[in-house]
């Protein structure tokens, strides 16, 4: 409790605070400054960071939640799969509800889908095990934070001969789509704070392209509310001109420039790096994780035919703007209204780790 007591300190928070409003003062311009991680906008949400701040500092929510950029291509191939002969759907509880242009897992259930939610991947392995004569998908969404466990339970399902288990993949990378972000004429980003769980595995060397190319600092953030003032403070120094404009890694304590090289080399072993679609966004080059060839047997992809392409989102649905960090959630006409966790139109309201989700419970 000491150690967590130190990050939450009210005298550390007040001083930091402080620092934020002097050094705004000497910008005096407004700044932009985009979290990509949804844990850190939830964190931001409900410690009331923004009330903190200078009016002249605004942060926007990056696409940090990897069920919001789930495409309704992908959630429509989940639910055909599932309606299968003999196949069996295996997820964490937070794809359960996402909508689609064809309805939710949710809804296929109720249809009499064979649906599973599971705490990990490993519950996947059980079921297939427990049921040999039906074939078991996990529904592999996330990014590099979840990755090298989907990686390992698919070579564990190999070395353990479980014929009947795969795997359809939605992993995704970061780092391209920032990198699409600061590429779109309409962005205003001053500055990234990047994502620590993500960065535990990568590290911090694939940020380098963003001071490098384009101007743009990076700090790697904690998720404690000093570590996130701190994290801000950092890229107002650099935007100020009182420190260089870098990467730095303020979760110094977790992350390392390069990463975990095990988790790396395992990705590597099982995936290839592909083209995907964004939801909201569209497709991002090299930005997705495809089942290599050499575990084709364990790749949903190659067991059933899946259409690619997938119906739009509802009508009046801003959460591709959202995502982008050109609109917040109060700037939709459905937000709180027709769109509430408990009646989610858009999958930005759905997830915990969704912008939406985190307005509607912290900043209405």
């Amino acid at each position: 409790m000491k150690h967590l007591d130190e990050f939450r300190n009210s005298k550390h928070i007040t001083a930091i605070v402080s620092q934020i409003h002097s050094i705004s003062q000497i910008i005096g311009g407004q700044v932009n400054l985009m979290e990509v991680c949804g844990t850190h906008t939830m964190a931001i949400g409900r410690a009331g960071i923004r009330k903190m701040l200078p009016e002249n500092i605004n942060l926007i929510s990056g696409p940090g939640c990897p069920v919001c950029v789930t495409p309704n291509s992908y959630i429509d191939g989940a639910i055909k799969i599932a309606k299968a002969d003999k196949t069996r759907i295996v997820t964490f509880g937070d794809m359960y509800r996402v909508p689609s242009g064809n309805g939710s897992l949710e809804k296929a259930a109720a249809q009499g889908a064979r649906i599973d939610i599971v705490y990990s991947p490993l519950d996947g392995l059980e079921i297939a095990k427990a049921n040999p004569h039906q074939d078991v998908i996990f529904l592999a969404v996330g990014f590099e934070t979840t990755a090298p466990l989907t990686a390992r339970i698919i070579r564990y399902a190999q070395d353990q001969k479980i014929n009947n288990f795969s795997v359809f993949s939605c992993h995704k990378l970061i780092p391209p789509a920032m990198e699409a972000l600061v590429n779109d004429l309409n962005h205003t980003i001053h500055g990234f704070i990047c994502p620590g769980h993500v960065s535990v595995i990568i590290g911090s060397r694939p940020y380098e392209i963003f001071p490098r190319e384009y101007g743009i600092g990076c700090v790697i953030s904690g998720f404690e509310i000093t570590d996130i003032l701190h994290s801000i403070l950092i890229l107002l120094e650099m935007i100020a001109g009182k420190r260089k404009v870098s990467v730095e890694i303020q979760y110094s304590r977790c992350v390392q420039r390069d990463g975990n090289t095990l988790a790396l080399n395992l990705m590597k072993d099982v995936f290839d790096v592909v083209d995907a679609e964004w939801r909201g966004i569209g497709v991002i080059k090299s930005s997705g994780l495809e089942v290599t060839e050499k575990y084709s047997k364990y790749n949903s992809a190659c067991r059933f035919e899946i259409d690619k392409k997938g119906l739009s989102d509802k009508k009046g649905c801003i959460c591709g703007q959202i995502l982008k960090g050109l609109k917040k959630p109060y700037n939709c006409r459905l937000f709180a209204k027709q769109c509430t966790p408990e009646h989610p139109v858009g999958p930005c309201m759905v997830s915990s780790e969704g912008t939406c989700a985190a307005y509607y419970a912290y900043e209405r």
